[in-house]
C-alpha cells in the first residue's frame, strides 16, 4: 500500500530517449546521467557451440555470426546513444518530474469503467469500490490488461497472470500461476511464444565486459541472451522452447537448487555437453553460476497481435481506443524481448498520446484524438512486433541453418544485411 522501487535494469534505446527528451528535458538529462551507455561496444549473435560443415561453413563455440552497430543508426538520426538504467531509478525520476505530488495512488487497480458520454469523461471503479472521475482513462496496465478486457471484451485481465510474468512472487505461486496463465491467455487472445524464460541479474563483472555489451548465444531449441546491466552486473535470459504451463520442481535435500541444476545441463560446457551432445561456449554458465537460485525467475513468454485481427468496424477505425478510454504499451502491443523495444515502444506511445491530447480544445474531442493516435501508432508497433516475433522464431533455427549448404550462408548474409535497416527503422526521430 506504499510506493516501493521494483525491478532490474532495462535498456532505454535511442528512440525512447528522444521521446523522453521531448516530453521532459530535465527527466531525460537525469536518466542519461544515471544510466550506463551500452552502444559503445559490440552487440550481436554468436553460435553457442561448434556447428556447421565444410559446405555451409564451420563455426566454433562463441564465434560471431552477426554484429550490430547501434551507434551508427542513432547518430544518423541525430539520436542519443542507448543506455541501461535500473527500473527503480527510472521510477523515482519519473515520479520526481512527471507526477505532481499526491497523484500516485498505490493498490488502486481499475476493475471497470463507464463512459459518461457527450464529452463528460469517464468514471473508473477501483478494486476497493472507490470511483475515480477523469477526462481520459489510459490503460497502461500490461499484457493482461483489465482495461483492455473491459474495452474490447477480450477475456481475462488482472493480477494473476501479471504476477507470474513479473516474477514478483515466490516459486510455488509462480508454478501455479504459470498453469493458470495458459487458460487466461486463451481467453485474452494472447499468443504463447513457444518459449519459457529463465532470467536473473548476476552481480558479476563479465569476462568480456570491455568489448561486448549485448550478445545472444544461439542453439538448438534454446538461446542465451546477456547484456550489460551497469555497475558490474550482467542481466541474462535463457529462453528454452517447450510447452506453456511448465515449472521446475521444488528444492529437495538431494537437489536444493533445481533451476540452477537444469540450466547447468541445458548449457553444459564440458564433457558430453547438453542433452543433444552440444558443448556450449562457457560464457552462459559463467553468468548462470554467478547467480543464486533465489534470484533466478522463470516465466512463460506471451505476446499478441495488435487489435486488427477483427472485422469490428469500430476496432478497425480505432484499434486501441473507444470514447475517452485508450490502451498503451503492453496492453496494446505486447512483444517478444529480442529487440529490447517493449518499453521503448511504450515510451513512444506516451509521447504520441500527449501530442494528440494537446490538440484537444474540448472534452468532446477526446475520443477522436485517441482514435487518431491508435491508427497512427498501430502501424509502427505492428511492424516492430512482427520483427520481434520473427526474430525469436528464427533464432532457434540458426542451428539448423548452419548445416545447410548455400541456404545457410545466404540466410546468414541476409541477416547481416537486414540488421542496419531494422535498426534505422527503430531509431527514428519521428514516431
Amino acid at each position: 500500500s506504499s510506493y516501493a522501487p521494483y525491478g532490474g535494469p532495462i535498456q532505454i534505446q535511442s528512440n525512447a530517449l528522444r521521446a523522453i527528451q521531448r516530453i521532459s528535458p530535465e527527466c531525460y538529462e537525469e536518466l542519461v546521467a544515471a544510466g550506463t551507455v551500452t552502444a559503445d561496444r559490440v552487440s550481436g549473435l554468436k553460435i553457442g557451440y561448434k556447428k556447421g560443415n565444410k559446405l555451409a561453413g564451420l563455426f566454433d563455440a562463441g564465434d560471431w555470426l552477426v554484429r550490430f552497430d547501434t551507434v551508427g543508426p542513432a547518430l544518423e538520426a541525430g539520436l542519443p546513444a542507448t543506455v541501461v538504467v535500473d527500473r527503480p531509478v527510472i521510477q523515482q525520476i519519473l515520479v520526481k518530474y512527471g507526477m505532481p505530488e499526491g497523484t500516485v495512488r498505490i493498490d488502486s487497480r481499475v476493475e471497470s469503467f463507464e463512459d459518461l458520454g457527450k464529452g463528460r469523461g469517464v468514471c473508473a471503479t477501483l478494486q476497493d469500490g472507490t470511483k475515480a472521475y477523469a477526462d481520459v482513462l489510459v490503460g497502461a496496465d500490461g499484457i493482461w490488461s483489465q482495461v483492455r478486457k473491459n474495452l474490447h471484451g477480450l477475456g481475462a485481465g488482472g493480477f494473476a497472470a501479471s504476477g507470474a510474468a513479473g516474477g514478483a512472487i515466490d516459486d510455488a505461486e509462480a508454478r501455479k500461476l504459470a498453469r493458470d496463465t495458459v487458460r487466461i491467455a486463451a481467453q485474452a487472445d494472447r499468443r504463447y511464444s513457444g518459449f519459457t524464460c529463465y532470467a536473473a541479474l548476476a552481480p558479476h563483472r563479465a569476462s568480456n565486459i570491455e568489448d561486448v555489451s549485448y550478445q545472444i548465444l544461439l542453439g538448438e531449441k534454446k538461446y542465451f541472451v546477456s547484456t550489460d546491466g551497469g555497475g558490474e552486473r550482467q542481466q541474462w535470459f535463457a529462453l528454452i522452447r517447450e510447452p506453456a504451463g511448465g515449472g521446475d520442481p521444488g528444492p529437495t535435500a538431494e537437489d536444493p537448487t533445481p533451476k540452477l541444476t537444469r540450466l547447468r545441463k541445458e548449457f553444459a560446457c564440458t564433457g558430453h555437453g547438453d542433452q543433444d551432445g552440444n558443448v556450449w561456449d562457457d560464457f552462459a554458465l559463467e553468468l548462470v553460476n554467478a547467480s543464486s537460485e533465489d534470484d533466478i525467475k522463470r516465466r512463460d513468454l506471451y505476446d499478441g497481435a495488435p487489435l486488427l485481427t477483427t472485422l469490428d468496424p469500430q476496432r478497425l477505425l480505432s484499434p486501441w481506443a473507444k470514447g475517452p478510454v485508450a490502451l498503451c504499451g503492453d496492453a496494446a502491443h505486447p512483444m517478444m524481448p529480442n529487440l529490447g523495444q517493449g518499453g521503448c515502444q511504450s515510451t513512444e506511445d506516451g509521447y504520441r498520446l500527449g501530442e494528440e491530447l494537446a490538440s484537444v480544445t474540448h472534452t468532446r474531442e477526446v475520443g477522436a484524438a485517441l482514435g487518431r493516435d491508435s491508427r497512427v501508432r498501430v502501424i509502427r508497433t505492428a511492424i516492430v512486433q512482427g520483427f520481434a516475433q520473427l526474430g525469436s522464431d528464427l533464432l532457434v533455427d540458426f542451428d539448423l541453418m548452419m548445416t545447410l549448404p548455400l541456404l545457410g550462408p545466404f540466410f546468414l548474409t541476409m541477416t547481416q544485411l537486414s540488421m542496419p535497416w531494422i535498426l534505422r527503422f527503430l531509431y527514428t526521430a519521428e514516431f
